[in-house]
């Protein structure tokens, strides 16, 4: 059975999600990306309290945590090779100057649906794994 605990960390991913998609057709792509960081950030670490049974780790760095869950979540190589970058929004997408001068004039609609299709893959994965 899955703790309850890594089963909300789930639901979190999933609102995330939608908010990355609501972000996307309103057409805030900055918005977008950071929430599609943070909805894998959460999937990940649903996996790592509900399968691993570990506690959660103090990090957002998802290739830090892809490499916690891949053995139990595989990943497709084409979603795989995207998280160096989906893990830089957690920074990026926010904060001007952290990369890019103007994070909300300079990200664009593909990187968003880039960013959002990725997410979508690994949220799809990690809810098989935990329901």
């Amino acid at each position: 059975m899955i703790r309850r605990e890594a089963i909300n960390w789930l639901k979190e991913a999933n609102y995330d999600l939608r908010r990355a998609r609501r972000s996307l057709n309103d057409g805030d792509y900055a918005l977008c990306v950071f929430m599609a960081q943070q909805a894998v950030e959460k999937a990940f670490k649903a996996i790592i309290i509900g399968i691993k049974h570990k506690p959660q780790p103090r990090t957002h760095d998802l290739t830090v945590l892809y490499n916690e869950v891949k053995d139990a979540l595989p990943l497709p190589n084409e979603v795989a090779d995207r998280l160096p970058t989906l893990s830089q929004y957690y920074v990026t997408s926010r904060y001007p100057n952290a990369g890019l001068e103007v994070p909300s004039e300079s990200i664009s609609r593909t990187q968003a649906e880039e960013a959002l299709n990725v997410a979508e893959a690994i949220i799809n994965h990690a809810s098989k794994l935990l329901t």
